[in-house]
């Protein structure tokens, strides 16, 4: 991070405290005194299952009257106990009306442990109890007929009947069907909620606001998985009235809830879901004559349904499932086109699996793929209208270099429309194609009239693909409906991965790449370091508790900087403690010099010198040949200066030709004679032109360099469309790393008495170093066998590896001896420098090197 962005991250964090400041000296409790009809009562938290905490419940009373049959009205969310002043002032005419502010909201204590239905319904249940209120009509609107349920089961006695207005109930009806599903949205809520109201400097001005967080909370703390279970056995009268327009609990989950409970009484009005608060009056008649009805005895329970409604209720196969529908369709929708701008391809797969299940209708999960994909890509394309200095900022560059938008460049210069229908069919392609496109300030319209035709052709295919599969799979197995989750997931990635190989199928590229994959997979060479390194890992463990130390080895080089080469040593200060007639020449160019002193700092070493263009750009503390750079020319030289930001020096030194050598060496002390551990010969791969074939397909068609294509394509991407003439020999990589595209030998065959004899020397030259590797090149192999003429390029540490084990006639178990050798050895040294005084690094030491090599890395 550099200055501009570190000061502008503390001012934010200074103006985001002062409004945490202000907002906490400002806050204010609840004044019950203004109002005396509401009360504010202490509710023991240890009730709902939480600690010990006292909980002001604020709550509204119309009428009075002990004598006076209770009702109670609960509220959804968001929302208090005002949302029933027109109802309870009429209900009270004829009963006592209760209405509170549950936890959370309105007036009563806002913060709480647990926000609930369940734990809400035990708070109501607490407010009856301490008001000496035996029995009490209880109307739970919205979510609220949650909240009312758990009333019901946990203490049925106190609920005289029940009346589910506009309520929430089974799962499968609410927003997208699914617990987990509708968790995952819940969540995104309460997250981008918390960062509105937390993570914004606002000074109080969003406090209070309708949607806040125990509103998320309430929604987001809430299961509604069994309530199907509560309805199911549900033995109390019941009242159920909703709106036939209610958009956000559909009328299907009505429908349900009758079903389910066999002496439920369904009341449809003609309206919304706020029918509480637009039309009370339509209310007013369908709850009095109910709770009359009970209160005379005539009103139903379940043992009192019809045989009929209770062979309907039992039915196993009663539940029809609806599509979402309302609201909860248009944030499905909403959902499904911005989860096409994260991924494309398995957002239509979840889309035609939820069209499988019944979720929704194919027309809208196409539709919403459709608008969210051609939308994105419209914004690819907007972003290289913005410009190439764009594409070098976080985030693009996180996901497009500029030199694969170089090369879709010169591919959309000379196919034009065909390369935008055919990047949609393309794995790799459609990103830096549209932002090509935008950077060659392409024509809006005809961009975008080329760009509807894939989209309109693609994206309902994908979906009927994942439709028809889904559909296959649900019907054959019903074990999936006991892992709706896991197995929808399952089943998500399975046709992603269906789609992908099948994509990578269609075109020869595509095949060969898959043979590339498949040939790093099958050979270790190729294994992710997580993957290899985890026996080592734990034969180092071992060794730890051998020697009675986990970084004993550390001592093996006291002369070495960075605890004896462990991690982000310096390359100049051990190349400086080396005898420079060994040595490749090189400066340190200092990074907070600004372009212009770095680039003459540069020129100057080259002409100081009389060295010639290629020269060597690299980090001071690099790792694995990373950042570093072969640059032909003085421009090269700018724009690796101006784009490398290693963090610390950069180093510029002297191009040696020839073959390369890594001499892995090591000595115990008290030997007046170390030796050659390994010696890995580096080859860089070439490959040669037939005067017709793309140097791409040329890498594509070598059976060693497609294993390591990718690496090649980034290195060579200005290039690969490039056709070498016959013969030509095209060389891959030039810097000798492996996991750079080297191929590494095992170079035994070179080992001569003079070239041992000329390591010993150049070892002894560098004072406390005992075991590690030097990069050497040299003119010719004989100068090698002959013990002079050659170059070191650098000098590793006690990290380093003898990457001879790298050749192919190699086993992953010889590898693992040769690594378990070169461990034991490294222990062995450094417990003898222990011995003889040499202080060992420790365990913190080394974490922070290897943070250090991280921040530098990044």
């Amino acid at each position: 991070m550099n200055r501009r962005w570190r000061r502008r991250l503390a001012l934010y964090l200074l103006v985001l405290l002062a409004s945490h400041v202000y907002r906490w000296v400002g806050a204010r409790e609840a004044d019950y005194s203004v109002d005396t009809a509401r009360v504010g009562l202490a509710i023991d938290t240890a009730a709902v299952g939480a600690s010990e905490q006292s909980v002001r419940f604020a709550y509204r009373e119309w009428g009075g009257g002990a004598d006076r049959p209770v009702v109670l009205l609960i509220h959804g969310s968001p929302g208090e106990a005002d949302n029933f002043d027109r109802l309870g002032q009429v209900l009270a005419e004829d009963y006592r009306v209760i209405a509170p502010d549950l936890p959370g909201f309105g007036d009563s204590t806002r913060r709480v442990p647990d926000y609930s239905i369940l734990a809400h319904a035990r708070y109501c249940l607490d407010l009856l109890r301490q008001l000496e209120i035996d029995r009490a009509h209880v109307v739970g609107f919205s979510m609220g007929g949650g909240v009312m349920l758990h009333m019901a089961d946990l203490e049925p006695h106190r609920v005289q009947s029940a009346v589910l207005l506009s309520a929430i109930g089974v799962q499968e009806l609410e927003l997208l069907g699914q617990y987990h599903l509708n968790h995952a949205v819940h969540g995104l809520q309460l997250g981008g909620l918390w960062l509105l109201l937390e993570a914004t400097p606002h000074f109080g001005l969003l406090d209070g606001s309708l949607l806040d967080l125990p509103y998320a909370r309430n929604f987001y703390d809430s299961d509604q998985r069994p309530l199907r279970g509560l309805l199911e056995r549900f033995d109390l009268p019941l009242l159920i009235v909703h709106g036939r327009g209610d958009v956000l609990v559909p009328y299907a989950a009505a429908i349900e809830h009758h079903r389910l409970v066999p002496q439920s009484k369904l009341v449809t009005i003609d309206a919304s879901h706020f029918m509480v608060f637009a039309s009370p009056q339509q209310l007013v008649g369908p709850l009095i004559e109910f709770f009359g009805q009970v209160e005379a005895g005539d009103a139903l329970r379940r043992s009192g349904a019809t045989a009929e409604r209770i062979a309907a209720a039992e039915d196993p196969e009663g539940f029809k499932p609806a599509q979402t529908s309302g609201l909860a369709l248009v944030i499905a929708l909403v959902l499904i086109a911005l989860a096409t701008l994260v991924s494309e391809d398995l957002t239509c797969i979840a889309a035609g699996l939820l069209v499988a299940q019944g979720s929704l209708g194919f027309v809208e999960a196409a539709a919403a793929c459709f608008v969210g994909i051609f939308l994105g890509d419209l914004m690819l394309y907007g972003l290289g209208r913005l410009g190439r200095p764009w594409l070098g900022k976080v985030p693009l560059k996180w996901f497009v270099s500029p030199t694969d938008v170089a090369r879709s460049t010169r591919w959309f210069e000379r196919r034009g429309s065909l390369v935008i229908f055919l990047s949609r069919f393309l794995p790799g392609t459609r990103l830096p194609t549209y932002v090509s496109a935008g950077l060659l300030r392409t024509n809006f319209w005809w961009f975008a009239l080329n760009l509807l035709i894939p989209v309109a052709v693609w994206t309902p295919l994908l979906v009927a693909l994942a439709e028809v599969v889904g559909t296959r799979f649900f019907e054959s197995f019903e074990a999936f409906q006991r892992y709706a989750l896991p197995g929808f997931v399952a089943l998500m990635l399975s046709v992603w991965t269906l789609v992908s190989l099948g994509r990578s199928l269609v075109t020869h590229r595509g095949r060969r790449l898959l043979v590339g994959w498949w040939k790093r997979k099958r050979h270790w060479e190729f294994w992710p370091r997580w993957a290899f390194y985890p026996p080592v890992v734990l034969y180092v463990l071992w060794l730890g508790l051998r020697y009675r130390s986990l970084t004993v080895f550390t001592a093996a080089n006291p002369g070495l900087p960075a605890a004896g080469g462990f991690h982000g040593e310096s390359k100049a200060e051990i190349l400086d403690c080396l005898d420079p007639r060994w040595v490749a020449r090189f400066r340190r160019i200092p990074t907070s010099a600004d372009l212009a002193s770095k680039c003459a700092a540069v020129f100057d070493f080259m002409r100081g010198l009389g060295l010639h263009y290629p020269i060597v750009l690299k980090p001071d503390q690099g790792l694995r040949g990373i950042g570093v750079a072969v640059v032909q020319n003085a421009a090269e030289v700018e724009t690796y200066l101006r784009e490398t930001d290693s963090g610390g020096e950069l180093l510029v030194q002297e191009y040696i030709g020839g073959p390369e050598l890594g001499i892995f060496y090591l000595r115990k002390p008290g030997e007046t004679t170390g030796r050659i551990f390994s010696i890995t010969e580096k080859v860089r791969p070439k490959v040669v032109g037939d005067g017709h074939t793309t140097l791409e397909n040329l890498i594509l068609a070598d059976p060693r360099a497609v294993s390591l294509a990718p690496v090649y394509f980034r290195i060579l991407a200005a290039e690969l469309d490039r056709v070498p003439a016959s013969g030509e020999k095209v060389q891959l990589v030039e810097v000798g790393s492996h996991s750079g595209g080297v191929v590494c030998l095992d170079g035994a065959a070179y080992e001569t008495e003079a070239l041992a004899d000329a390591i010993e020397r150049l070892s002894r030259s560098y004072d406390g170093f005992y075991f590690g590797r030097f990069d050497l090149r040299a003119p010719t192999h004989d100068n090698f066998r002959a013990g002079r003429g050659f170059r070191v390029l650098e000098l590793n540490g006690v990290t380093s590896e003898a990457t001879h084990i790298y050749d192919r006639q190699y086993g992953l178990w010889q590898a693992y001896g040769v690594l378990f050798k070169q461990w034991r050895l490294a222990f062995e040294i450094g417990a003898l420098n222990r011995a003889r005084g040499v202080r060992s690094a420790s365990i913190v030491e080394l974490l922070r090197l290897l943070r250090e090599g991280r921040d530098q890395a990044t």
